[in-house]
């Protein structure tokens, strides 16, 4: 589905392959600019398998040409976000697997948490109950993450016999709750509590079980509303810089900047602003 937008720019085509996606591995829905992703296997904790790892992938992936979806929520069913690679499922097959078959599957655990961080739209965590070993990951993958009292945050992964090194854990945590606190998490495998992750800075904000979705998607609604292709420049900026020095990251953001002042809604910001309205962003 394609349509064109936008006054006085009538060759700038917005498509979204995924306002109509019919996921089999998981819940999505799409309104007003914002995708709801739902881990909705709620009678074992929302598990990933195999199949689920893939689609997700590949959904991120796709998000980068879906340019009518201006922001993601990802959560789970049932009052749990997700407990991680199905038991049976898939670390029972893991145990009889090759080298090559396990570095396979370990490089697409990994490009899930690639293609949430390399997708242009912020992506939400709406985090209540479980969130463990793969769960966790992937509301760490998030830009944003919101939680409840009852949610416990697990880097299970020693737990079961493995590293605590797992889909970016080592690069991701410490930047977000600090080297320190993530060597104790990833060491230990205990679950971190919600008010240590609110403290720490792994979550926004706290909010009950009933209110979390909707709180999540207000936010998401906000950012729909806002300048996307600046949104899509900061996240890539976030990104980016981890790599550089301060100097290089100066730079990349004057550039960054000085594209971003070519846009129409910098255009639309100043004279709404010399109006004293509020502005309304295309995403151009």
């Amino acid at each position: 589905m394609k349509h064109y937008i936008g006054a006085g720019n009538p060759m700038r085509a917005q498509f979204n392959p995924l306002a109509h996606y019919a996921a089999r591995h998981f819940a999505w829905q799409f309104d007003a600019g914002v995708g709801t992703l739902t881990l909705n296997r709620p009678e074992r904790k929302n598990p990933l398998t195999f199949d689920s790892y893939a689609e997700l992938r590949d959904l991120f992936h796709a998000l980068k040409s879906a340019t009518d979806v201006k922001a993601i929520v990802v959560t789970g069913a049932g009052g749990n976000f997700c407990s991680g690679g199905d038991v049976h499922e898939i670390i029972g097959p893991l145990t009889q697997m090759s080298m090559p078959e396990l570095l396979e599957f370990t490089r697409m655990t990994g490009d899930l948490v690639k293609t949430m961080r390399n997708c242009p739209q912020p992506v939400i965590g709406a985090i209540d109950g479980i969130c463990a070993g793969a769960g966790a990951m992937m509301a760490l993958a998030c830009d944003l993450r919101y939680g409840t009292a009852q949610a416990k945050t697990a880097f299970l992964f020693t737990r079961v016999g493995l590293a605590g090194a797992d889909m970016g854990a080592c690069a991701l945590l410490p930047r977000v709750i600090g080297q320190g606190r993530a060597s104790e998490l990833l060491f230990t495998g205990r679950a971190m509590t919600a008010t240590e992750g609110l403290a720490w800075g792994f979550f926004n904000a706290l909010h009950t079980s009933a209110d979390l979705l909707s709180q999540a998607q207000a936010m998401a609604v906000e950012l729909a509303q806002g300048p996307t292709f600046a949104h899509g420049m900061t996240k890539t900026m976030l990104q980016q810089e981890w790599a550089m020095t301060i100097e290089q990251a100066i730079e990349a953001e004057a550039q960054a900047q000085a594209i971003c002042m070519q846009t129409h809604d910098f255009r639309r910001a100043y004279e709404a602003f010399a109006a004293k309205q509020k502005p309304v962003f295309g995403g151009d």
